[in-house]
């Protein structure tokens, strides 16, 4: 979706959009950390979030990748910069082919700085020289596909701010109204340059509207997080600093905790005022750090930690091609990223019903399911690579899990317990101590309110509903008598299938199983999570090369502890059970007396 129209939506309801900035971080570790971030941040319903291109190009591929995996795994709409600097038109196109066949939309366009070690910005052979040949191209070559952003200048741009700080009256002006050809070529949004005294965003607001540019304009903001780097930054772009700013700032310039709630401070007051004067947007420039950012925004009341909203109870790329899916199977419920790239090829994806309009095929299972950043590897080395001398020491590690002593998991991509998950963790500890090795599940609802903290999603005003569901790991003799116990039990379906393929069940393996579903106002129901035994068959080889790439293979061959991981993988049974009475069944029956 475009950023201009999510920005025009809110604001038609009253509501202030807000976004982020980061950059590619220079080391693979900083990538891994910056997507961390980004999940935490992203939580809190950014309208979008932008990535930058690099001084010279010089990030262009990682930026790429970045942009790709923000819009299509971390599930926010994203924007890319695109610059000029060093980029034949070649590559200019190639970059928004990428971006548009990844689901992208948003192309914030800059002329972009010098080259790393030089002075002026000097156009490629075959490229553009400034913006605004870039807009005119995009605009010409891909119609109106891509919602494009441009920089905006509060205190002119850098090039023509001279030695005392200040723009001449002729080059602001100058510079405003190449502002306004850029935006008649077909810009639709723009974001400002850094600022800190708010009286120049806002003449210059005005002063974009007295020369007839009428769309958004978007005040970029910058917490102060160090007091250096707040020097370099409005040094680098010659920005204005206030003198009561520098007042406060010079006392405490070696305290970086002082700086940094200045900082805060600072930019809640800058935002107040800025949105008291009727502007419905602010874009924080992170610096890929998210403690001030967040807190400048929880101090306008525009978040709140403990009202984390979520539209379905899982979160859906923000790729154009996906906006309208809502359908999906549970078993891929802690491993969202695996299921995205497994699914990544399909034309149509389940809106409504799973039938409806299920692709015909999975992707295949690759290395790709099971790559993990840096620090998740070592946080399941330490929480899960231990002496395993029995059966009962791998029980052992499942109910610390459940009880909430261990922040991993081999089969989830996520961290920690689930809110939800905590609801039934006493009896989850109980059926791992018997042997029955649970990686997913989630507890009866009936007509949960739907901004329920733990349960809830789908925003204020309707109901959320659940059956109670179990998928586990158990023996062959452990699962033959749960399909005894169940033979008694006629509101419970189960579905079991060991590595060879062998498959026992109670339900036909075209019957699909709606375990969760909303109702809310002048809605028809949504049902957003599934149990399919088809797409279970494609999940159960996921499940059980988990226990090798995620476990077993941390402990060196023929380790005593890797055999018996891998005994495990090549005898147990994956089961996944569902208690169909959501008014007054209760699941954990099944294993009473086993």
């Amino acid at each position: 979706m475009k950023v201009i129209d999510k920005i025009q939506s809110l604001a038609d309801e009253g509501k202030t959009a807000f976004s982020f900035e980061f950059f590619p971080p220079k080391t693979e570790d900083g990538v891994d950390n910056l997507f961390e971030r980004m999940d935490r941040m992203v939580a809190y319903g950014p309208t979008f979030c932008d990535i930058t291109w690099g001084a010279g190009g010089s990030t262009a591929d990682l930026t790429l990748d970045i942009a790709s995996r923000m819009q299509n795994v971390v599930c926010v709409e994203s924007m890319m910069h695109l610059t000029c600097t060093n980029m034949p038109v070649e590559k200019i196109d190639h970059a928004l082919e990428t971006i548009r066949s990844n689901g992208i939309q948003n192309v914030l366009a800059l002329r972009g700085d010098p080259p790393h070690g030089q002075d002026k910005f000097v156009q490629v052979e075959g490229g553009f020289g400034c913006a605004l040949d870039l807009v005119n191209h995009i605009r010409s070559k891909y119609g109106d596909y891509f919602g494009i952003t441009v920089a905006g200048y509060p205190e002119a741009h850098p090039d023509v701010i001279g030695e005392n700080g200040l723009a001449s009256d002729e080059a602001y002006q100058s510079d405003l109204e190449y502002l306004k050809r850029k935006v008649d070529a077909g810009a639709d949004l723009i974001v400002t340059q850094l600022f800190y005294d708010t009286d120049v965003f806002l003449k210059f607001v005005n002063d974009c509207r007295q020369i007839g540019i009428k769309c958004p304009i978007v005040p970029g903001i910058m917490p102060i997080n160090n007091y250096k780097g707040f020097l370099r930054m409005t040094g680098f772009c010659k920005t204005k600093i206030p003198a009561e700013v520098m007042a406060a700032l010079e006392p405490i310039q070696d305290n970086e905790e002082a700086v940094k709630a200045y900082g805060i401070h600072l930019g809640t007051e800058m935002c107040k005022k800025i949105l008291a004067h009727g502007i419905k947007s602010l874009h924080l420039y992170t610096l890929n750090m998210e403690k001030s950012a967040l807190a400048i925004l929880m101090n306008l009341g525009m978040i709140d930690e403990s009202k984390i909203s979520r539209s379905l109870p899982w979160r859906r790329p923000a790729n154009v091609f996906r906006t309208k899916e809502d359908v999906r199977p549970i078993f891929w419920a802690n491993r969202p990223k695996s299921y995205i790239s497994r699914t990544k090829g399909w034309e149509d994806f389940p809106q409504g019903r799973w039938g409806d309009s299920r692709s015909a095929s999975y992707g295949a299972l690759s290395d790709h399911q099971f790559s993990r950043p840096r620090a998740r590897d070592k946080k399941l080395q330490q929480e899960w690579v231990v002496p395993l001398k029995s059966v009962e020491d791998i029980q052992e590690k499942f109910k610390e899990l459940c009880l909430g002593n261990l922040k991993s998991s081999p089969w989830s991509e996520l961290d920690g317990l689930q809110p939800e998950t905590k609801i039934i963790n006493d009896q989850l500890v109980k059926i791992n101590s018997k042997g029955f090795l649970t990686i997913n599940s989630q507890p009866s609802v009936n007509a949960e309110r739907s901004d329920s903290s733990t349960v809830g999603w789908g925003g204020p005003g309707g109901y959320v509903y659940q059956k109670a569901y179990l998928e586990f790991f158990c023996s062959k003799e452990k699962l033959d008598a749960v399909v005894e116990k169940c033979k008694a039990l006629p509101f419970i379906t189960y579905i079991a299938v060991n590595k060879g393929d062998n498959w026992v069940s109670n339900t036909a393996q075209s019957d699909v199983n709606a375990v969760t579903w909303g109702v809310f106002p002048a809605k028809e129901i949504i049902q957003p999570t599934i149990v399919d035994p088809a797409s279970f068959k494609v999940w159960k080889d996921e499940a059980f090369e988990t226990w090798s790439r995620s476990w077993a293979n941390f402990y060196p061959e023929a380790d005593p502890s890797r055999n018996l991981l891998e005994d495990v993988k090549n005898s147990y049974y994956l089961v996944s059970l569902v208690e169909n009475d959501y008014i007054n069944g209760n699941i954990f029956t099944v294993f009473a007396g086993l």
